[in-house]
């Protein structure tokens, strides 16, 4: 007695062996490669030319190089048409020439833009020049024209497409050139072995040219993204930096109104119940104003952030900066032009760490360099001009994070002002800020 067992799947379909679930994944990747949309347009685009040699050209031949690759294609067809040419001329068949050499370039061109259909055209090539003009040569089935059409169509897609498509391709081309030796009864003098040989050194090669490449592409759409976010998070470090430095300039400021408030009506007799009253709220809110920016503040406080125990740093101190980046070998010079007066703290701050900045810039990129500091106050705000000379030896590693410059964009453009950071004409560079002040009208008396 036998016993036999059935193998189901869950829908209650028969379960399908790996070997057929592999051949159909296999016969899928063929659908897939070289019959759906075989003869869909897809345009070879021009090749970008900022590439390390492309740089150098001249416009006219810079913008020349970009179509290269378009060129070179329709000159492989031209020479595969030239060897129908001949083919058609020693067999002296009747057929004219000329539609010998369009039968076998034809494909060669259409691979710029239907790559696959060109494919499946060649193959059609074959057959029609190998009936037609492959008797008299010795060449079967691929003419002198054809051989040369079909590795160059090959190529060519295997380039704009995946390898893959490749492997398809040669394999199908073999059994194309087979079952034309059987069905002819040709194998003596037959090229398919110079074909399998010739299309398989050229597609290995073709491969790995477009592995490398899609490799790069993936590397430098990585390299895009991480930069990206790498600037965000420097944006968003240096935002976090900007809030706790200003919080002691903010906290500061509502304390005082807060307990000037508390004290005014203690400094008037008779003070009148709604005046009290007034200087009663305003102490109220500026205590809960002063209570949501310390909450605020923790939400960007980092969890080994201390408050300074020193006041914040003014434009007062930077004579005390100056010295500092002197001892650490920079020659630096301090220029201050209009009337100096006390500015709002919050632009104090700022000027003072923008400065800062753009010196430690110069230690790190321009070692040996001179470097200027201007501070001119105007009628309306503030200008700072940081400027320093060519390096005179080699940069050294930069400890920074690269990211000085958009930590002063950030501070200008929070103070509603203008900056520009650019390389100046002897080979230094240069920062230049204004950050506007309103002008404030003391009272008569004051």
């Amino acid at each position: 007695m036998t016993e036999t067992t059935s193998h189901t799947t869950a829908s209650g379909g028969p379960r399908r062996s790996p070997e057929y679930l592999l051949a159909m994944d296999m016969f899928g990747g063929l659908r897939e490669d070289l019959f759906r949309d075989a003869f869909a347009y897809r345009p070879l685009r021009p090749r970008r030319t900022d590439g390390p040699i492309a740089r150098r050209l001249p416009g006219r031949l810079r913008r020349g190089a970009a179509w290269i690759p378009h060129a070179a294609v329709l000159f492989v067809a031209l020479v595969s048409a030239l060897f129908s040419y001949n083919s058609s001329e020693v067999n002296a068949t009747g057929v004219p020439w000329a539609l010998a050499g369009l039968i076998t370039g034809a494909p060669v061109a259409m691979s710029l833009v239907r790559p696959v259909g060109a494919w499946w055209l060649v193959c059609a090539a074959t057959v029609l020049t190998s009936l037609g003009f492959g008797n008299g040569l010795g060449a079967w089935p691929w003419t002198p024209g054809a051989f040369v059409a079909q590795l160059a169509v090959m190529v060519v897609v295997t380039l704009r497409t995946r390898p893959r498509t490749a492997a398809w391709m040669w394999v199908l081309t073999l059994v194309l050139g087979t079952t034309m030796d059987f069905a002819t009864n040709r194998s003596y003098g037959a090229d398919t072995g110079p074909m399998a040989v010739t299309s398989a050194i050229l597609l290995l090669i073709a491969v790995v040219v477009s592995i490398r490449r899609e490799a790069e592409h993936k590397i430098t759409a990585e390299q895009s993204v991480t930069a990206f976010e790498r600037d965000k998070r420097a944006v968003l470090e240096e935002r976090t930096t900007i809030a706790r430095e200003l919080h002691d300039v903010v906290a500061h400021h509502m304390s005082v109104v807060a307990i000037q408030a508390e004290a005014a009506p203690y400094r008037v007799e008779n003070t009148p119940p709604e005046l009290a009253q007034a200087f009663a709220t305003i102490r109220e809110n500026a205590v809960a104003a002063l209570t949501e920016l310390r909450r605020v503040l923790g939400v960007v406080r980092a969890a080994d952030y201390e408050a300074p125990d020193a006041p914040q740093p003014t434009l007062a101190d930077l004579d005390a900066l100056l010295a500092n980046v002197r001892d650490a070998g920079l020659d630096v010079t301090k220029t201050v032009t209009g009337a100096v007066r006390e500015l709002p703290q919050g632009v104090e701050l700022s000027a003072y760490r923008i400065i800062q900045e753009a010196l430690s810039n110069t230690l790190r990129h321009a070692p040996g360099a001179a470097a200027r500091v201007e501070v001119a106050y105007v009628l309306g705000g503030v200008g700072l001009r940081i400027v320093n000379g060519p390096p005179t030896g080699p940069a050294a590693a930069s400890p920074g994070s690269g990211h000085g410059i958009t930590g002063m964009r950030e501070r200008v453009a929070m103070l509603g002002g203008e900056m520009t950071a650019e390389p100046v004409a002897d080979g230094g560079y240069e920062v230049a800020v204004f950050i506007p002040v309103a002008m404030t009208v003391e009272a008569p008396g004051a």
